[in-house]
């Protein structure tokens, strides 16, 4: 992917914002904060608002900016920026009262037309998902990517990017919505994912390149994420959280809210069973997704060869998931592994928290369908 197609007016508006992100984070509270109308106001408003007496040598500095220069770094970079005047600028995005007045993309130029053609579903919830939640997560991803219709979340850890890599798993399109620029990875961890979602799919922001993450940008992007689809699912998510914020900018903009149903004495279900109790549409897999989006039946779930489920990039993780496959006690874990009984204990610990593995009631572990 590689061109600029933002005006000078667009392209200003953005950098104004990463220039002010520092200051913004200061007037907004904790990241489930709704970035409430500030990024609506004018540019003069803005910088008001957030500068307060430094408003001038913000402006002048604004002033003084290069913008052929950041064109040409995007191109470089590999980055495509497309502003609100684009033909391919997605159209359900100017719904928001604060459409972001660029989006910055990493990936295939080519994919920005399938926004245009099918319905976008908006997967949200945990961090901490259960492992009903990641298969649930992975299933969605899945079968709708393989009912070609694209899949977009935030590249977080947890349900965010289980549905990713289901979603990837059905040969879909992922779209990641960062709150950071695009080229920046965030969490670490996701290096391999970001790359793959890139190569498959999009991966894009408001914010320029290299533009690292803030507290008040995590639910500036839910906005973009629900203003992209069609219809939001919660998988899991407790009460308060950023999910549900996306819930409540999808419902804003008159977009359909879905909730899978999760076990009334769960902490991270209380969110998603609050949806349902207060008339969101449940869903229990794919096909009630494609329901609510086509039509009962208008649209099936058509059948996708198994294949086997992510892997660790790191070699000792690897052998000890391997090993957790065929044993239960540790010790034979570490022996099988080639690796002591400590190390072995922290491996399973590390697989366990990232989602390659799952504890079984009786002992022992069983793989889970991908990391979160």
């Amino acid at each position: 992917m590689n061109g600029c197609d933002a005006c000078d007016a667009c392209l200003r508006r953005a950098f104004l914002v990463a220039m002010l992100a520092g200051r913004i984070a200061g007037l907004l509270g904790r990241p489930t904060t709704r970035v409430a109308g500030l990024l609506a106001l004018t540019e003069r408003d803005l910088v008001a608002a957030v500068a307060g007496p430094r408003a001038d040598a913000v402006l002048e500095a604004l002033d003084a900016r290069d913008l052929e220069r950041d064109r040409r770094a995007a191109r470089e970079g590999g980055v495509l920026a497309i502003c609100r005047h684009s033909s391919d600028y997605p159209p359900l995005l100017e719904d928001l009262a604060d459409a972001p007045a660029v989006l910055f993309m990493a990936g295939e130029r080519s994919t920005l037309a399938r926004l245009h053609e099918e319905p976008a579903v908006a997967i949200v919830g945990t961090r901490a998902p259960s492992p009903y939640g990641r298969e649930v997560a992975y299933s969605l991803g899945r079968g709708l990517a393989a009912a070609g219709v694209p899949v977009v979340s935030g590249l977080a850890l947890g349900i965010d990017a289980t549905a990713h890599r289901g979603c990837l798993a059905g040969g879909g399109l992922p779209v990641a919505v960062l709150a950071c620029g695009p080229d920046v990875v965030y969490p670490r961890r996701h290096r391999g994912l970001h790359r793959e979602v890139r190569e498959h799919g999009l991966v894009l922001s408001e914010l320029p390149p290299g533009t690292h993450p803030f507290r008040w940008s995590f639910p500036a992007r839910n906005r973009i994420m629900a203003g992209l689809a069609r219809l939001t699912v919660v998988v899991e998510a407790a009460d308060p959280s950023g999910s549900l914020i996306t819930s409540d900018f999808a419902r804003d903009l008159g977009r359909s809210v879905a909730a899978v149903p999760g076990h009334v004495t769960s902490r991270i279900a209380r969110g998603t069973n609050g949806l349902l109790r207060d008339g969101a549409i449940p869903v229990t897999g794919p096909a009630d997704v494609l329901d609510e989006l086509f039509g009962a039946g208008a649209r099936a779930v058509p059948p996708t060869p198994q294949s086997r489920p992510p892997e660790p990039d790191d070699p000792l993780l690897r052998r000890v998931l391997y090993a957790a496959e065929r044993h239960e006690l540790v010790a034979a874990v570490a022996a099988d592994a080639r690796t002591s009984v400590a190390a072995a204990r922290a491996a399973l610990g590390r697989l366990e928290s990232d989602g390659y593995l799952v504890r079984r009631d009786l002992g022992g572990w069983e793989r889970a369908l991908g990391p979160p």
